[in-house]
């Protein structure tokens, strides 16, 4: 009979690859959603879609339940200690219920220096429930996934917000989800923090533009300045810039990657998916 796991954030951007590697390694894949109509959409058939919260403990020990293992891949979209909040509630059911591993997707700018920051803060903490609870675990700090430049193309503008100097070795949410199985199978990878890195780096401006020419050509590149973007927030309707894009932004202009991704590319195989190759796939698809 095939073991379950609950993909909590299943419906996201990096969360969805995950569930679909999953069901196709063989697992039973149940995902805890927010929003179940929306899940419907993404899984029509062949998962099974529960309604609930991170921040609802009764609703999270529903979805664990019958589970042997739980993948967490948390976006609070502005809400920076939703990660928090979910991996110690989740951490502390597990533990209950005898889960037999735990990953987790975490950040590879994730360090004590980076604090500073309610996202980083809410990622440490994180962390430290997750290996606090007793249950085997793989905490992967991934770098930019590819799937995030979809969010970067609005209205007809592909839009670089303020000075991003810092290459990143952009990874493509596919062959993250080929580690995050191969971890679970792999005995070597409990108790790991890895680092996950694409093969090539980018700043965030080259990474667009590539992007943009290959699948989104009739939007236009556009720069702008973290003082304009400042103005534009305080406007009404700006909800979305002011708490989410202009901080995350900023702060993406002044870290960098952290580690070194060795260890994860030796245990769980190297992601070697170029920017080109995922532009390319998803331009097949569109046809």
């Amino acid at each position: 009979m095939a073991e379950t796991i609950l993909v909590v954030g299943g419906t996201g951007k990096v969360g969805e690859p995950v569930a679909r590697r999953m069901k196709a390694e063989g697992y039973a894949v149940r995902i805890l959603t927010r929003d179940p109509e929306r899940g419907r959409r993404k899984f029509p058939s062949g998962f099974e879609l529960v309604p609930g919260d991170v921040d609802e403990p009764s609703a999270l020990a529903r979805a664990l339940e019958g589970c042997s293992r739980v993948h967490t891949s948390l976006d609070g979209q502005g809400d920076w200690d939703i990660e928090r909040r979910g991996a110690e509630n989740i951490a502390k059911i597990a533990a209950r219920t005898g889960i037999k591993r735990i990953t987790h997707t975490s950040g590879a700018s994730t360090c004590e220096e980076n604090a500073w920051f309610p996202m980083t803060r809410a990622k440490l903490e994180a962390e430290n429930a997750i290996r606090q609870s007793g249950v085997p675990f793989t905490i992967f700090r991934c770098t930019m996934f590819m799937e995030t430049l979809l969010m970067m193309v609005r209205e007809g503008r592909a839009m670089v917000m303020g000075r991003q100097p810092n290459p990143w070795r952009w990874v493509a949410g596919d062959d993250y989800a080929a580690m995050v199985a191969r971890a679970h199978k792999t005995d070597a990878a409990v108790g790991k923090t890895v680092y996950v890195y694409g093969p090539e780096p980018l700043t965030m401006e080259q990474a667009l533009e590539q992007y943009r020419a290959a699948c989104a050509p009739e939007a236009r590149l556009t720069r702008v300045p973290f003082w304009m973007l400042t103005m534009i927030a305080a406007f009404p309707g700006r909800t979305e810039l002011r708490r989410i894009g202009l901080p995350l932004m900023r702060y993406f202009s002044k870290v960098t990657e952290q580690g070194d991704a060795a260890e994860a590319d030796a245990l769980l195989g190297k992601p070697t998916t170029t920017l080109a190759q995922w532009c390319g796939a998803r331009e097949t698809r569109a046809t």
